[in-house]
């Protein structure tokens, strides 16, 4: 039962790798349509956080104390509003395949808070994975990222930025899990998340219907769908193992900006996405104990 488990953990973190891989092109699709980055980041958040709340509702989920709604929301505020904002000015500064990938600086960051919180072994494969992947990423950012010209500071601050925050969900939801639901939990921090953003964001809105075509998919599939797999995942298995695993994300996100928008690597890039795949492989064939 416990590899049961196990595969079918690895299984639902890799779907939500998948959703999530659509980030960069999806996004590219919205700023090339006028939306501003923080826009961008402002509707992804509302519209996951619609979808949380009407699923948290059906489901009768929705029953959380006040005070720990209060500290979903606080945290959302640098989980969801600096990080989704990170991150889209990282798409728009470095390209979607470089934002993609100096995200995956988290699985360090989730190694010392799992260790620190929750007491979890590094082991010796973990340890090789993570620097494995550590390592691709760095390749990377030293290829000179995905568009031409330049590589912008700015860019490559607001992805590693992307990947300090996002490293703070693993434990923030590890910690609350056994007590609330993944909408509910995700409806509050998402919610905060907005009220962060909101004020760089002009209202009413006016987009036209293909512009709330891309948006409603950044939010139905890449902050709703993603964050639901992504909760069944962190059920079956570790914290680490799960941010690593995710490390395909990356990989496939340089894909769909390379067909899509042409975004391309030079030699040593392309390197280092295949040291996160295998980084990928060495951990997902770790039968240690959790």
């Amino acid at each position: 039962m416990h590899m049961r488990g196990s595969v079918s953990g690895y299984i639902w973190i890799l779907l939500a790798a998948l959703l999530w891989s659509l980030l960069g092109v999806l996004s590219k699709f919205c700023l090339q349509a006028g939306v501003a980055p923080l826009e961008t980041a402002f509707w992804r958040a509302a519209l996951g956080c619609a979808l949380f709340f009407l699923h948290a509702g059906l489901t009768g989920a929705l029953r959380v104390r006040p005070l720990h709604a209060l500290a979903f929301m606080a945290f959302g505020v640098w989980g969801v509003g600096g990080f989704f904002g990170a991150m889209q000015y990282s798409i728009k500064l470095s390209g979607g395949a470089t934002a993609v990938v100096l995200l995956y600086t988290a699985p360090v960051w989730v190694a010392v808070f799992s260790r620190l919180l929750f007491r979890e072994r590094i082991t010796g494969r973990k340890a090789t994975a993570i620097l494995a992947a550590l390592a691709g990423t760095a390749l990377v950012c030293l290829s000179g990222g995905s568009l031409p010209g330049e590589p912008s500071a700015a860019g490559i601050a607001c992805g590693l930025l992307a990947g300090l925050c996002y490293a703070t969900h693993y434990p923030f939801y590890r910690w609350w899990q056994p007590r609330y639901g993944t909408a509910a939990i995700y409806a509050f921090m998402l919610l905060g998340g907005i009220l962060a953003l909101t004020p760089w964001v002009p209202l009413p809105p006016h987009y036209n219907p293909t512009t709330w075509g891309w948006l409603s998919a950044l939010g139905l599939l890449t902050c709703y769908l993603a964050y639901i797999c992504y909760g069944q995942g962190l059920q079956k298995i570790s914290l680490v193992r799960a941010a690593v695993t995710c490390h395909l994300e990356p990989v496939l996100g340089t894909l769909w900006v390379w067909l899509f928008w042409d975004e391309t690597f030079p030699p040593t890039g392309w390197l280092g996405g295949a040291l996160v795949l295998a980084a990928v492989a060495l951990l997902s064939t770790d039968s240690s104990r959790e």
